[in-house]
């Protein structure tokens, strides 16, 4: 017998699925879904939709979709740790889109070529004081503008930017690039006061003629460790070295430099070492990589410039250049354990990078103000503390610390602050549920490798802070936006259009998406079927 190729014809059996009849039992619906993307972005963006302009060229459409969340774009596309990206759908298929990559390029190209801040609303005659010109404080004294208030920050550093200035090395966020965004928020009207440390909130307030405060001072404090220390030439702490590398005043730090902590900051302070001219620099860390704090990556780039981890050790004793340190275990619960083993490293300064903690002991004159142990003040839903008018995020409230988030929270806060102004409640809007991979239909799409970033090469990192990673030009731009998949979202790709046996979609013209003529439509579910990013569902017929 002839044998012949599987039939491929789909088996019908009306007891199981019920198909389409006289009577319509079903119709389909365009949905708007949440791009996981969207959902995991601390700072609000609509990424989705600023790829969708970026991918069509329309870069400044592009960039202005994308500050209406968030006014640094530059900045977080060099430093944001990017958790879009680790939930893009992409990664299902071949590899995330960059999407801060793509942020970054909007962000450089809207300072090279002087694009101005859209226009805000109408001036509403009400003035806010903000505490702190970090990445939080800018964020709200930004969106603060838009919506027509008057903004002042007082700052107590003599640069803008909080730990973006001081905290983050300029090997990664070269300061004119941040200079030129905070230039821009500037342009919009905000008063920017520098070498102005607020020790009493009240008394600026009521000098100021302030109607609202946000208090986003940053976490600055380093954390301490007890560690028995004699004749120890150098102990430094880590924000206080960083801060001396910006202002040009840090020690000389000798040959060999050990760093006492896991996080992304002690990975900052090994690789800042090496480019101040230490031979070897060692990160030792309590806990194992698998425990690390610091994001995979980080450690990878400090190893590759020649940085040391030494994992399961504490530091016990600094005795002049020994460091003694005991080996570790991880027990079952992931914590760290003794093992009564020592060893002796050798070091010519030892710097802390144990974290850090917000300096808010000048808040305890507000009685009505809750404190944390850690320094962080209680706020409500809505930002505001326990005193009415004034509000605080990033650093100073409980919450997982990065620039992002401290964006998120400034935006947060402006849109709270503004709607108490007013005497309003700040509508809440419920969230659309986030479409996963296999809600795609993806038979159109193709493997696109994503565009590769230049990096500085490695002989000649340890040289100065000359920027590590570099831009995409403007091709390579346009091909990692278009590797975009739209999750959840209609991009007029014309499928549902083609695929309907009835032509009961109609086409309403570029960027207005498409109607469905119920009076044609039978209910088939076709156009469901070949919709690639789940823009549409089938839903019941109302009985």
């Amino acid at each position: 017998m002839t044998s012949f190729a599987r039939d491929l014809t789909p088996g019908v059996d009306l007891t199981r699925k019920r198909g389409t009849g006289p009577v319509r039992h079903q119709h389909p619906l365009y949905v708007d879904l949440m791009p996981p993307c969207n959902g995991a972005c601390p700072a609000g963006e609509d990424i989705q939709g600023w790829l969708a302009l970026a991918q069509a060229g329309r870069f400044r459409a592009a960039w202005e979709a994308l500050i209406k969340d968030n006014p640094l774009p530059a900045v977080h596309g060099r430093v944001c740790y990017h958790p879009c990206e680790t939930s893009c759908n992409r990664t299902e298929l071949d590899s995330a889109v960059s999407i801060h990559a793509v942020e970054r390029f909007l962000g450089d190209m809207a300072s090279e070529q002087g694009w101005p801040m859209p226009a805000g609303a109408p001036a509403s005659g009400k003035r806010v004081l903000v505490v702190g010109a970090g990445p939080s404080g800018l964020s709200a004294a930004y969106h603060l503008a838009r919506l027509g208030h008057r903004v002042e920050i007082h700052e107590a550093g003599p640069l803008p930017g909080g730990m973006l200035h001081f905290g983050i090395p300029a090997y990664r966020l070269p300061r004119e690039e941040l200079m030129k965004e905070i230039g821009r928020i500037e342009a919009m009207g905000v008063t920017l006061v520098l070498d102005h440390k607020v020790e009493d909130v009240l008394a600026e307030q009521q000098a100021g003629d302030f109607d609202a405060v946000f208090i986003a001072i940053g976490a600055h404090l380093s954390k301490h460790v007890d560690i028995p220390a004699r004749d120890a030439a150098k102990v430094l702490d880590a924000v206080s070295l960083l801060h001396g590398v910006e202002t040009g005043t840090a020690p000389q730090l000798g040959r060999r430099v050990v760093v006492y902590g896991g996080g992304n900051t002690a990975m900052d302070v090994a690789r800042t070492a090496r480019r101040l001219g230490a031979e070897e620099a060692m990160i030792v860390y309590r806990r194992d990589r698998a425990q690390m704090p610091a994001h995979p990556f980080e450690a990878d780039e400090a190893m590759a410039e020649g940085v040391k981890i030494k994992w399961l050790s504490a530091i016990k004793a600094i005795d002049g250049a020994d460091i003694t340190v005991e080996v570790m275990r991880v027990d079952e619960s992931g914590r760290a354990q003794p093992t009564g083993e020592f060893q002796t490293l050798k070091a010519d300064t030892v710097v802390l990078a144990l974290g850090q903690e917000a300096d808010s002991g000048f808040l305890h004159k507000i009685p009505e103000i809750e404190h944390q142990p850690d320094g962080t003040v209680v706020v409500g839903p809505n930002m505001m503390t326990g005193r009415a008018g004034i509000f605080a995020g990033g650093d100073m409230v409980p919450s997982e610390r990065s620039v992002t988030i401290a964006t998120g929270h400034g935006k947060k806060a402006a849109r709270h602050i503004d709607a108490w102004l007013r005497g309003i409640e700040q509508p809440r809007t419920a969230r659309h549920p986030v479409v996963t991979f296999a809600e795609l239909n993806l038979p159109i799409f193709t493997d696109a490798i994503p565009s590769a970033q230049k990096e500085l090469p490695l002989a000649a990192r340890s040289a100065d802070f000359d920027e590590v990673v570099g831009g995409l030009n403007e091709a390579q731009a346009l091909h990692e936006a278009r590797r975009c998949l739209s999750c959840g979202n209609c991009f007029e790709c014309d499928n549902c259009f083609a695929a309907c046996p009835e032509d009961a979609i109609r086409k309403l013209g570029p960027g207005n998406g498409y109607a469905i003529d119920d009076a044609l439509c039978t209910g088939c579910a076709v156009c469901v079927e070949q919709c690639p990013c789940h823009a549409m569902e089938m839903v019941p017929e109302p009985v």
